[in-house]
């Protein structure tokens, strides 16, 4: 079973990463766009910088050296699987003996260091997707730059709406159009601790893109998690911006320090949006607050994923 998850991984990697215009990776704008297959068997890259760009960091994860150990069957396959895709080792990042991080880590992931700092540097910018309240969905870039696309004498574009659909495009639910989503800032938290237990200190970044302050991707990740934290807390003036313009929401004692956890939020202010009791993810930001309240970076390198494990769970 781990070998047959491991191909697979090997497949998806090798058809999103295919280079040329049949692959989803850009090299001109360092991001992965949709691929638009033709009725002629051409394909077009569609250049929205949405969650599609940033969702292939979540393919990513570390081996422990005594995860290694314990399956060396399965490690001399992948190793031989890969030799006969050699193409694909010039895409993913670099795996084996020879490529070993902080207390002997092995990675998987689908980017290698050059893409992966390309793709942060997108995803960091405050006037992309790092919104005050985590990632958004779709970069604001396309709020000045609509993404335009003409085919068959029809016009179709995508604008950044951080709120609601404009328009009755889906029903009226285009809302992955900018909104600030949990899951998905979740799972790409999960792939910089990822990052993080294998590169330590060695791989820092600009956080924000532009700021000049140099984080490495622990600290990254507890950002976008402290941000996410932020739509519930009060502001300095006492409001929860996940409330918004509600002021019953806002002020009635009865209401104030009740919180809902609303489906997806406001790009720009954080105000809930959608159905208000999403719980099952929306209540993820209490485990991000949980996490980053009982690990800090040295434990999370001395223990790896044990550290993830243990005190994720709240055991000690």
């Amino acid at each position: 079973m781990v070998v047959k998850f491991a191909e697979h991984f090997l497949y998806i990697a090798a058809a999103m990463n295919r280079p040329g215009e049949d692959g989803m990776w850009d090299e001109e704008d360092g991001f992965y766009y949709d691929l638009l297959r033709l009725p002629d068997g051409s394909a077009t890259r569609l250049k929205v910088r949405s969650m599609v760009g940033l969702l292939p960091l979540c393919a990513t994860t570390v081996w422990e050296k005594w995860q290694r150990e314990s399956i060396p069957q399965a490690m001399a396959q992948m190793g031989l699987r890969l030799r006969r895709m050699p193409e694909l080792l010039k895409s993913i990042h670099p795996m084996g003996p020879g490529h070993l991080g902080v207390a002997d880590r092995g990675i998987l992931a689908l980017v290698n260091p050059e893409r992966l700092r390309r793709i942060l540097t997108k995803m960091l910018d405050e006037n992309e997707f790092l919104s005050p309240y985590g990632l958004r969905s779709l970069s604001k870039f396309h709020e000045q730059h609509p993404y335009v696309f003409r085919v068959g004498g029809q016009e179709y574009r995508v604008d950044y709406l951080p709120a609601e659909s404009n328009t009755g495009m889906f029903g009226g639910n285009s809302n992955w159009r900018g909104p600030v989503w949990m899951p998905v800032n979740l799972l790409i938290i999960r792939a910089l601790q990822n990052f993080y237990l294998y590169y330590g200190d060695g791989f820092k970044i600009k956080c924000p893109t532009g700021s000049g302050t140099m984080m490495n991707l622990f600290e990254v990740s507890k950002e976008i998690a402290d941000r996410l934290s932020r739509i519930f807390l009060r502001d300095g003036r006492g409001r929860r911006p996940v409330y918004g313009g509600i002021e019953k929401f806002q002020s009635d004692p009865h209401w104030h320090d009740h919180l809902l956890f609303y489906e997806y939020f406001h790009g720009d202010n954080g105000a809930g949006l959608g159905a208000s009791h999403q719980t099952g993810w929306t209540g993820l930001v209490a485990k991000t607050i949980q996490l980053y309240g009982l690990l800090d970076p040295k434990r999370a390198l001395g223990e790896g994923k044990q550290a993830a494990f243990i005190r994720g769970s709240g055991k000690e």
